[in-house]
């Protein structure tokens, strides 16, 4: 997958058709009512990121995020504005080439869904399938990253990683639940149907940084045994800023691809820089390339 270009007229008659305005609740931008198994992880194979004519170097990029119900005000910032100002901004910042991106939706391991993966894509199908993701609204506190995890490193075909030996980048966003530690396997097993040997989360979580960057943002709150998963990876933000996760995605993008901080604060306006700042001073990086 992965044709086609974004452009904003697609964005402004999409936002127009599905009536799209930051004051719906939830259930009104989201109105599926099941999971469509299109999106359902037992039924799908593996899900391509291929370079194509139009997208010769495609960067895979994961936005997951936490339908759980008390993350509803989250999934509607960024399905009716964040998604849009994060594509477009990835193309005027020139931060990867051509961006291809997934959307995920996960929830806690007691969800009838508790993971959801669209296609990568490039052009205003990425919004489109977004809006088409059914947010479950449950939760009991302990919510299943790890499956997208599992995902992406076992059922994932990317030209990117088999090509250029160049990972890709997850961020997954929620509150400070916890993400679930026990019966990995069991969980993976349920959601996935994949039969695994894993010992723990942590094992599920170096086996896709072999091909992913993997970052994990928390809103309104911390959570210590979850950056004690993710040391350097975990991104804290108040909820009067969630309207700033493109520019925090993007710009640990750039850092993780060399830039200096500095240099990537001030593409940004001045009086977003404290913020951001704040921000990405929490994450450390590692080698964004693979071990040949």
């Amino acid at each position: 997958m992965g044709y086609g270009s974004y452009s904003a007229s697609d964005w402004t008659k999409l936002k127009s058709s599905r009536q799209l305005t930051k004051d719906k609740n939830v259930q009104e931008v989201f109105t599926q009512r099941s999971c469509d198994p299109k999106f359902d992880p037992k039924y799908i194979g593996t899900r391509e990121c291929f370079d194509s004519e139009d997208h010769p170097n495609t960067t895979p990029i994961v936005v997951g995020l936490d339908v759980t119900a008390s993350m509803g005000y989250l999934a509607v910032e960024v399905a009716t504005g964040a998604i849009n100002e994060l594509i477009t901004k990835l193309y005027s910042t020139g931060a990867v080439e051509d961006p291809s991106l997934m959307c995920a939706a996960y929830g806690d391991f007691r969800d009838r869904s508790p993971l959801q993966v669209t296609q990568f894509e490039s052009d205003i199908r990425i919004a489109q399938q977004l809006l088409d993701i059914y947010f479950e609204n449950g939760g009991y506190g302990e919510v299943v990253p790890t499956c997208l995890w599992e995902f992406l490193a076992h059922h994932t075909n990317i030209d990117a990683v088999n090509k250029r030996k160049e990972k890709g980048f997850v961020f997954t966003i929620g509150d400070s639940a916890k993400i679930r530690e026990e019966y990995v396997n069991e969980t993976i097993a349920r959601v996935i149907g994949d039969h695994t040997l894993y010992v723990s989360r942590e094992a599920v979580l170096n086996k896709v940084q072999e091909t992913f960057n993997v970052f994990h943002i928390m809103i309104d709150g911390d959570n210590a045994k979850n950056r004690k998963l993710l040391p350097g990876h975990v991104i804290v933000i108040g909820r009067d800023d969630i309207g700033k996760i493109p520019e925090v995605i993007i710009s640990t993008i750039q850092l993780q691809k060399g830039k200096k901080l500095d240099e990537v604060l001030e593409q940004w306006e001045e009086l977003d820089r404290p913020m951001l700042r704040a921000a990405l001073s929490q994450i450390s990086l590692q080698e964004s390339g693979l071990s040949l």
